[in-house]
């Protein structure tokens, strides 16, 4: 729980410099985490040698990647700053939640709280940082955790699901089937 003190004395030195440079430690910590959480995540799975959570936990990031970049490009949604038409849904949101709910669904809520914590302030950074408006960063959570749920065991191995690929009109693509 080393990160959780890290992210502390962050948001305590980010508090302790002006207006300016508290926005951009808000945008900064929160870009670190959205990475972090992930990368925590996988770092878990490598030193408990859990390699079918390796396995499981990139299934859930490139889901919810794929998904969430699909949905960027065909919505063509303006960011609240105006700067670009990518703010629908939030990644760094999909991400963060991604690996939260991960590293709850396959350790446990001792390690889930504190990464739910981190995501939600993930998610409200985009939203203080005027890139994203609630409704990205909601149905970015939503994306990442759907992702976890979906990918993480016990869902998997309790639903009976079973990916592969297939083509679609000569397109690559993944079938997923599961049973409820």
């Amino acid at each position: 729980m080393r990160w959780i003190v890290m992210v502390v004395g962050l948001w305590g030195l980010t508090l302790s410099l002006h207006a300016q440079s508290y926005h951009k430690g808000v945008r900064i910590s929160g870009d670190v985490l959205a990475a972090g959480l992930p990368v925590a995540a996988l770092v878990t799975t490598l030193i408990e040698r859990d390699y079918q959570g390796t396995k499981q936990l990139v299934f859930s990031g490139v889901s919810a990647a794929a998904v969430t970049y699909i949905l960027k490009a065909a919505v063509d949604k303006r960011r609240p700053d105006g700067s670009n038409l990518n703010s629908f849904p939030s990644a760094h949101s999909a991400a963060a939640f991604a690996g939260a709910t991960f590293l709850q669904r396959r350790y446990g809520w001792k390690f889930g709280v504190p990464a739910y914590v981190l995501s939600t302030y993930v998610a409200w950074s985009r939203v203080y940082a005027k890139k994203h408006d609630v409704w990205d960063v909601t149905t970015g959570a939503l994306i990442g955790a759907a992702a976890s749920r979906i990918f993480t065991r016990p869902f998997a191995e309790k639903h009976r699901l079973v990916l592969s690929p297939v083509l679609i009109d000569d397109k690559p693509a993944l079938y997923a089937s599961f049973t409820f």
